[in-house]
C-alpha cells in the first residue's frame, strides 16, 4: 500500500513538469500542414493568412531552407502565431480540391496545376507563397530565403503592414527585430537586453 501511495505521489510530484513540457515544445518546430481539407477547415474555424512553402523533393535551397530558416525559433515562433503553415510540394500526382477548384498533376509543368496557379507558372523552388486571410491576394516569392528576408516579409503580411505602406518603401526602413536579441513576440530572450527603439 505504501510503495503504491509513493508512486502515485511521485507521479503527482512530476506531472506539472510533464505538462510544461508538453506546452514549451508547442513552439519547437513550426505546425506544418500538408492536408488542403484540414487547412479549409481550419480556414472557416479562425481566419488567418497564410503562409505556404512551395518545394520539391529534389530542391537542394528547399532542404537548406528547411534545416536553416525553418528551424529558427522566431520563425517558428512568428509563424505558429500569425499564419497557418503549409508544406505543399508541387510535384504532388494526387488531385487537390481548394478554394471551390480542383487541381491535377500537369505533365506539361512537371507539377500540380495548383503550384502553376500559386507561382503564376513560374516554376521556382523554394517558393513562399503569402495569402491573406480566406486564401485571398496569393503572392508569392521564388527564391532561398534567410531568416532575416524571411523577417521581412511575414511582418509585412502578419503586421498588417501592407495596408498602410508599400512593400518598396518597407523594405527600405526595414530593421531586423530577431537578430538584435528580441523575439518574434516582441519581448528579449532570457540573458539579453531590449535595445532601445527596435
Amino acid at each position: 500500500m505504501k510503495r503504491a501511495l509513493f508512486i502515485v505521489m511521485a507521479f503527482i510530484s512530476l506531472s506539472p513538469s510533464l505538462f510544461a513540457q508538453d506546452n514549451k515544445s508547442d513552439n519547437k518546430e513550426i505546425h506544418w500542414i500538408t492536408n488542403f481539407d484540414e487547412l479549409q477547415a481550419k480556414m472557416q474555424q479562425e481566419p488567418r493568412k497564410v503562409y505556404m512553402d512551395v518545394y520539391t523533393d529534389w530542391c537542394g535551397w528547399c532542404k537548406k531552407m528547411e534545416a536553416t530558416t525553418f528551424t529558427d525559433p522566431n520563425v517558428i515562433r512568428y509563424i505558429n502565431t500569425n499564419f497557418y503553415a503549409v508544406r505543399f510540394n508541387a510535384e504532388r500526382q494526387d488531385n487537390i480540391h481548394f478554394n471551390g477548384k480542383e487541381y491535377h498533376y500537369e505533365p506539361q509543368y512537371k507539377a500540380n496545376t495548383l503550384a502553376a496557379e500559386l507561382l503564376n507558372g513560374k516554376m521556382g523552388y523554394p517558393t513562399s507563397v503569402f495569402m491573406l486571410e480566406n486564401f485571398t491576394n496569393p503572392t508569392p516569392i521564388s527564391s532561398y530565403l534567410d531568416v532575416k528576408q524571411l523577417e521581412m516579409f511575414l511582418t509585412f503580411f502578419g503586421d498588417n503592414n501592407y495596408k498602410h505602406i508599400t512593400w518598396e518603401n518597407y523594405q527600405k526602413q526595414f530593421k531586423s527585430r530577431w537578430d538584435k536579441g528580441v523575439t518574434a513576440d516582441n519581448t528579449p530572450p532570457s540573458g539579453h537586453i531590449s535595445p532601445s527603439g527596435h
